[in-house]
């Protein structure tokens, strides 16, 4: 077996520091941590930083620093990915905009309840808003920025239930077939799609994916996840095929003398961005089987229905997809049932 190499991250971060003292020593650590703070500040609307947003009369210069601490926090605490840290700041900065200058220190409850009621939308939306709230506020507690939890009397909406869309064994098959493989592009998309379907990866665990973390011997990748957590996942033997074929005709063309650790490259020979996949996916969709709804994370439901439609244990499948909680896994059983009381009223002489 190929020996993976690597390290984790975000491990044994959640001491604090001595007061007066900085979380990080000089060096690398700190170079790179640096560089994580100026690129995790911009928010996606506009790509404006927080500290040009208080230049702007948006965010007082004191609810920039204090947005700055907590997801540094968050980060050193917790290892969230970017993408995370970018929500926080996006609902607190709206948050800080409601509350005109007043200062995010200073919100009531019933200012609370007023931004929540503006900001209206999907049950989920609501609530995902409403966690960073209490997150926020739960660390402003913690470091004795405010004498009192304005959150502690609010409760998020219940979302109604919603089951994810999932393809059929024969869609998938149509889509995994949609890009042409005699060119390099086409044969790098099939591999990622193959290893999509064959693992039940997120997205952007698969554009993360790096060559020293793959063991096409083994038949396993190894996946840091959610909150810094590594896992194990079994390719099986088509994936392993199509990515062996990658690397071997495919990668070097791309590559064109250029070096990168990432599996999967782009034509300038630069990781793959998970918008560019997510475009390819739609891109194939469209051509292999039209009408169909698809979402990033279409196979990854596809994943995880067929194999509990097979007979699948629920725990191992909530391993495979790296589930914190198995209720998470469970709404998949729900989409199994429908199919089968579905298929059970189509073909039942009295269904």
């Amino acid at each position: 077996m190929a020996r993976l190499r690597g390290t984790r991250r975000g491990a044994g971060l959640r001491r604090e520091p001595p007061a007066g003292r900085d979380p990080l020593p000089p060096g690398r650590g700190r170079r790179r941590h640096r560089r994580f703070r100026a690129c995790s500040r911009r928010l996606p609307a506009g790509g404006e930083t927080l500290a040009a947003q208080a230049r702007a009369g948006d965010l007082s210069a004191a609810d920039a620093a204090l947005l700055d601490a907590f997801c540094d926090a968050l980060w050193l605490e917790d290892g969230l990915s970017k993408n995370t840290l970018e929500s926080y700041r996006r609902d607190l900065a709206q948050l800080a905009a409601f509350l005109r200058r007043r200062g995010l220190d200073a919100a009531a409850e019933s200012d609370l309840y007023a931004f929540l009621a503006t900001r209206a939308g999907r049950a989920s939306s609501a609530a995902r808003r409403l966690s960073s709230l209490k997150r926020f506020y739960q660390y402003c507690l913690r470091e004795r920025r405010i004498a009192a939890d304005p959150t502690l009397r609010l409760e998020p909406p219940k979302p109604a239930r919603r089951f994810p869309k999932s393809l059929s064994e024969a869609d998938v098959e149509a889509l995994l077939a949609a890009p042409d493989v005699k060119g390099a592009l086409g044969l790098r998309d099939r591999a990622m799609l193959e290893v999509l379907y064959a693992s039940g990866l997120r997205v952007s665990e698969l554009v993360a994916l790096r060559t020293f973390a793959t063991s096409l011997d083994a038949g396993v990748v190894r996946i840091l996840g959610k909150g810094a957590k590594e896992r194990l996942v079994p390719l099986g033997e088509e994936a392993v095929d199509w990515v062996r074929r990658y690397l071997e005709a495919a990668r070097p063309r791309l590559l064109a003398g250029r070096a990168t650790d990432a599996l999967f490259v782009t034509a300038r020979g630069a990781a793959m961005t998970r918008q560019a996949f997510w475009h390819n996916i739609k891109r194939y969709g469209a051509r292999a089987i039209p009408g169909k709804s698809l979402s990033p994370h279409v196979m990854r439901h596809a994943f995880a229905t067929h194999l509990i439609n097979h007979g699948a244990d629920l725990r191992v499948v909530q391993m495979l997809l790296g589930h914190a909680d198995i209720s998470t896994t469970q709404i998949y059983t729900h989409v199994a049932r429908e199919r089968l009381k579905a298929l059970h009223a189509k073909h039942h002489p009295r269904g």
